[in-house]
């Protein structure tokens, strides 16, 4: 039954005990997030504060109560970039889109404007999980003491690669540790293999301090992912091309296959014509990942049918030197006529998936490759993850129900991993997904300017306006739990690296019966634990190499060091506390610098890496030093 309930009302009224199936309730717990609320045996109690979640996505209200505080009174969104809406201004060193900067701006705009998705809610939604501070519900997310960013981002790479630089320049104009959420996936941007621009970027800001937390995708339900080892097998494939069904027929194009095959060989493809039985009525031309790079929208007949195709042929990627296609086969109108895939090759470990293609540019949802008997190939769930979440820095989440605790603590519903949570491995079988979060029926706060039909939990009243909350599944719903455990995390111990805090959630992940016979490459490491996670942060030394607001006072040199480093401090700073560390955190030396030029003896060190932490009790400057 619905609630309707006044703001005046919201908190003396409702209870977590009086609004039943309010799922993002059961996945605080089920996470281990309420022991980090209490501050269980911690200095304190953890909520993110003075850490940013940035959140790329689409259909994101400005105005929902749930981005003020607990107490509905400070405006936790810092900015956010609509990069479709024109007129400006766009944020400095980028030319497009419009940002809106504090509170004032931010309310008047309302929410981002009218895109690919209408006016969507999906972003509302995951950022609610990851930050929300409930809006006077119990409807809080993981990280409620946090700020945010927000991007709404025009789907291609480099707008993805400029949203994100945009959040760490605004990080670190704030001298805050920034966690990006993408809750989102596809399988033609990036490479399949986790390689690309998109990879290299987010690399390059990991490297530089900024983690980021990527939803496993929605398809392991479906059997769209087809392999072939034509190193040792047959050197043809055939599969039938099952067509997915759109939630919006008018938008829906048809189907695109992803292709791609080992470095350095080519493959011929063509779209077979087939009748209801299954024979093979003709085949397009063949085309050849050798015949170079070209793009093409063309129309073959076959027997006088036409097959409408568009087609990205690359012959050598960059910067993985794989052959790769996108093939997009429009929906046919004719009855009793379907299409298959041929490939045929000499070499090469050869992958393709099948998803929805709309006319809108973007469909993620897949469908199944199908055999038709002998000399047929069915297609399987396995190497499922997309990009973003398919690249090695990033921390991929799959998806659980969220168990509940009783009165007497004790946890009781199903757990098992939602059957939707994609499969791994990523090409070249390393493992993904990284841990597994909350993500089926999760109920946050649902955009109130959206153009979609969806029903409201439940609705408060907020300066004059009705805001709703909904109920959603997917992994794009677990991802943004992590990313607010990793807000808890980087509050506990702001020094930690994005590699230390991968490590920390996969080493303090549990399991449960549901996921101590599953396979690792569906639940990853196990159930993301808050608690834990958040204790083994505290018990961490940190040694991210970029959190430092105040670099330019401190030089090291030479470095590489032979033996005698010297460690330059400018500046007013009189005295301050210097520590050496190796990789794995441990601290090996220690002792007190001063204005001017300080000498470090390393010559008893072993050859490697070490990072020099100096810490004058306001700011940390962390240095990498190669010991030779």
């Amino acid at each position: 039954m619905k609630k309707f309930i006044t703001f005046l009302f919201l908190l003396p009224i409702l209870t977590f005990g009086q609004i039943n199936g309010i799922h993002l309730q059961k996945a605080v717990p089920d996470g281990r997030v309420d022991s980090v609320y209490q501050g269980i045996n911690l200095p304190k109690s953890f909520t993110g504060e003075d850490v940013i979640i940035g959140v790329t996505d689409w259909g994101f209200d400005y105005s929902h109560p749930v981005f003020y505080d607990a107490e509905l009174q400070n405006y936790r969104i810092l900015r956010a970039w609509d990069q479709f809406r024109t007129g400006g201004p766009a944020p400095e060193g980028f030319n497009y889109g419009t940002e809106y900067v504090g509170q004032e701006q931010l309310l008047a705009a309302q929410c981002d404007t009218f895109n690919i998705y209408d006016y969507g809610y999906h972003g509302t939604h995951v950022a609610s999980i990851a930050a929300g501070a409930g809006g006077g519900t119990p409807l809080r997310g993981v990280a409620p003491g946090s700020n945010i960013l927000l991007c709404t981002f025009l789907v291609n790479e480099q707008a993805f690669i400029d949203g994100i630089r945009w959040m760490y320049n605004v990080a670190q104009q704030e001298q805050k540790r920034l966690v990006v959420n993408m809750s989102w996936g596809l399988y033609y941007m990036g490479f399949m293999d986790g390689t690309g621009p998109i990879a290299d970027a987010m690399q390059e800001l990991s490297d530089l301090g900024v983690v980021f937390v990527s939803s496993a995708g929605n398809n392991g339900d479906d059997k769209f992912h087809l392999h072939q080892d034509f190193n040792t097998n047959q050197d043809t494939l055939r599969s039938k091309i099952n067509f997915a069904t759109s939630k919006k027929p008018q938008i829906n194009y048809g189907q695109a296959l992803t292709m791609i095959s080992s470095p350095n060989t080519s493959f011929k493809y063509s779209v077979m014509v087939l009748d209801n039985s299954g024979n093979i009525l003709g085949y397009t031309p063949f085309f050849n990942t050798a015949d170079g790079d070209f793009t093409i929208d063309t129309t073959c007949v076959v027997l006088g049918i036409p097959v409408e195709m568009k087609i990205d042929n690359v012959q050598s990627s960059v910067p993985n030197h794989r052959p790769s296609v996108q093939l997009r086969v429009k929906k046919t109108v004719y009855g009793g006529i379907n299409f298959g895939i041929c490939i045929v090759a000499d070499e090469g470990d050869f992958h393709a998936w099948n998803l929805i293609e709309l006319t809108t540019g973007v469909g993620n949802w897949g469908a199944a490759f199908m055999s038709l008997g002998d000399g047929w190939t069915a297609g399987d769930k396995e190497y499922g993850i997309s990009a973003p979440s398919n690249v090695d820095c990033a921390i991929t989440v799959a998806a659980h129900i969220a168990r509940s605790k009783n009165s007497a603590g004790i946890f009781t519903g199903n757990g098992a991993m939602a059957s939707f949570s994609s499969h791994g491995p990523v090409i070249d079988n390393f493992t993904k997904p990284d841990i597994s979060a909350p993500g089926q029926d999760v109920v946050a706060a649902l955009s109130s300017y959206t153009t979609e039909s969806l029903e409201s939990s439940h609705n408060v009243t907020f300066n004059g306006r009705t805001y709703g909350f909904t109920s959603l599944s997917g992994t794009s719903m677990a991802s943004p739990f992590v990313a607010g455990v990793v807000a808890l995390m980087l509050e506990a111990n702001p020094y930690l690296s994005p590699s230390q805090i991968k490590n920390i959630l996969r080493q303090t992940a549990f399991h449960d019966e549901y996921t101590e016979a599953s396979n690792p490459l569906i639940v990853g490491a196990g159930k993301v634990d808050a608690y834990q996670a958040v204790l083994a942060a505290l018990n961490t030394t940190g040694i991210d190499t970029q959190h430092s607001v105040s670099e330019t006072r401190c030089r090291v040199y030479p470095n590489p060091v032979a033996s005698n480093a010297y460690v330059v401090i400018e500046g007013d700073a009189w005295q301050m506390n210097a520590q050496l560390f190796d990789m794995s955190g441990k601290m090996i030396m220690e002792q007190q610098v001063y204005q001017g030029v300080n000498d470090f003896n390393l010559s008893n060190l072993s050859s490697g890496c070490y990072f020099l932490r100096i810490n004058d009790g306001q700011t940390v400057m962390t240095k990498k030093v190669i010991k030779q």
